[in-house]
Order: structure tokens, then sequence, then C-alpha cells
């Protein structure tokens, strides 16, 4: 109504009430800053999982090593301890991918 007016109110500025200005941005690359320095460089392995992650990555390791040791006598791989280790951990993942692969189709 009175355009003028504002010339005689008082400014009165409380603790935390002045302006703000604040850059927000989000810090997406968390989980590599935290990989230590001497583990290699961050930018690299950020990179590197960005072509695969590491679950791709030890997915085509396991099934080489699989490969590869489907070549030895048959008595050799029922003595070898670490293949029968390995052969475990990769059905019992293969059988979360298929319970999830379900769940999914649900």
């Amino acid at each position: 109504m009175f355009p003028w007016f504002w010339l005689w109110a008082p400014q009165v500025r409380l603790p935390f009430s002045g302006d703000v200005a604040q850059e927000i941005e989000p810090r997406l690359d968390w989980f590599f800053n935290a990989i230590k320095p001497q583990a290699g460089d961050a930018r690299i392995e950020a990179q590197a999982f960005d072509v695969a992650s590491y679950g791709d990555q030890l997915g085509v390791i396991t099934k080489l090593l699989m490969e590869m040791a489907e070549r030895l006598p048959a008595e050799e791989q029922s003595r070898s301890q670490p293949l029968q280790e390995l052969r475990a951990i990769h059905k019992r993942i293969e059988a979360i991918k298929d319970t999830e692969r379900v769940k999914r189709i649900r």
C-alpha cells in the first residue's frame, strides 16, 4: 500500500537467519574415496568398476578356473579341496541369482 514504507522498516537478523549460499552436489564417489592409497588409484578403480563390477570380474575368473579344472583327471578333481569349495560357492551364488530372477518376474 505504501511502497516507501520499506525505507523505515527495521531489518532484524537473528542467528542462523541470514542469506544461505550452499553448493548442493551429490557425492556419488564415496565408495571409491574409501579405497586406501596403497590399494590403488581410486579413479582407475572407479573406471574399472564402470567396465565390469567386482561380481562380474569374479564370475569370469570363477568360470575360467572351473573350466580349467574340468580338464584335470577325475581323481585329481575329487581330491582338490579348493576346487570343491569353489564349486560349492559358485553353486550357492547361482542359486541366489536364480532366486532373485524369479522374484523380478513376479
